[in-house]
């Protein structure tokens, strides 16, 4: 196939289960927008509507702007890269993609290039979703549509979809797999070794497995520490939990990349009492678990495919279609992702997504 014209990156997973995760088929399309009645004329319309969605068949071109994050992390490189490599899987897409930026003043330039390039869609994972709200509501207000991933704008004016991963879910799901395995022992303890407090999507992780945890009335959560989603805070925190607590039985980590670190600490330690629940879904992280050879036991995702399914709706959107599998013409306002659990059981099925 055609290569955008200005993009870079590498191919990563296959494209087939990030759209049925997502969308699903266009067969299931054509059922949903057809198969509620008999009427000749509504099928007609409905035949119609199926049609008008987004395929992999080549269409109108378009032309994406990426503004996307510095890559200084395991799970911001693979958003990087799933974009980049879904756009080449589509010959009637140029991705224009700027260098990626943590500095807020240095991305809203780079949006503002894109903006004056006259792209026909813009996705943007902003540094930080509050101070770059302005320069989503410009990219509307120019009559560029905006997909907003994950780190959202504080306006919904700022955007005509945004699609992301589910912080809440995502230590909801924590809690309740920890809270399973640890149901029918008295007095469980647990601690939890979280990301950045200055982060909401930190406090809203935490939130969600303090929730779960109501459920279990037999298990304590005894001590927590925030690291910074790196290989060294997650070191040496969890090597100030070890000390802190002489036994527990679970340790839920918010992050794989701070998870490398938290696992040398509690090997420095010679700890094995305990079961480790990973956050984000990294390769490692999953070749950990399928090994079945340390603490770790699983991992609950924040799939960076996101990335390659905005390239779908942004396609979408620069074509004025709807996606597959939906019956509506457009396509939706929100999409937020699952944060599947996954485990020695399941892990051959995800493994294929895993980032390094």
């Amino acid at each position: 196939m055609r290569q955008p014209r200005q993009t870079t990156g590498t191919s990563l997973s296959p494209r087939s289960s990030r759209r049925n995760l997502l969308f699903g088929t266009a067969a299931a399309g054509a059922l949903l927008a057809t198969g509620c009645t008999s009427n000749e004329n509504n099928n007609a319309e409905g035949d119609k509507q199926a049609a008008d969605v987004a395929d992999d068949k080549p269409g109108k071109e378009v032309t994406i702007g990426f503004a996307g994050p510095q890559a200084d992390h395991g799970w911001l490189n693979a958003i990087n890269q799933q974009g980049k490599s879904r756009a080449e899987e589509y010959e009637d897409v140029t991705l224009v993609s700027t260098e990626g930026s943590n500095d807020t003043a240095q991305q809203i330039g780079q949006i503002d290039t894109l903006i004056n390039k006259k792209v026909d869609v813009l996705v943007i994972l902003p540094a930080d979703g509050k101070a770059l709200t302005g320069a989503g509501l410009k990219a509307m207000r120019s009559g560029i549509p905006v997909v907003n991933l994950d780190r959202v704008f504080n306006s919904p004016q700022a955007y005509r979809c945004w699609i992301g991963g589910d912080n809440y879910g995502m230590g909801l799901n924590a809690g309740n797999f920890i809270g399973e395995r640890l149901k029918d022992t008295k007095n469980a303890k647990v601690v939890e070794l979280a990301g950045p407090d200055n982060l909401p999507l930190t406090r809203e992780r935490t939130q969600g497995f303090d929730d779960a945890l109501k459920n279990y009335p037999n298990v304590k959560k005894v001590a927590r520490q925030a690291a910074e989603f790196t290989v060294e805070s997650g070191q040496q925190k969890m090597s100030a939990l070890l000390q802190a607590e002489s036994r527990f039985d679970a340790l839920w980590n918010h992050d794989d990349d701070q998870g490398v670190g938290a696992e040398r600490a509690i090997k420095q330690a010679g700890r094995d009492e305990f079961l480790m629940v990973g956050g984000a879904g990294s390769k490692r992280a999953m070749q950990s678990i399928q090994a079945d050879d340390t603490v770790l036991k699983a991992t609950v995702l924040y799939p960076p495919t996101m990335a390659a399914s905005a390239i779908d709706l942004a396609r979408a959107l620069g074509q004025g279609k709807g996606v597959s599998g939906l019956a509506e013409l457009e396509i939706p306002a929100s999409i937020t992702l699952f944060s599947a659990v996954v485990t020695k059981k399941n892990v051959e099925d995800y493994l294929p997504l895993g980032f390094t």
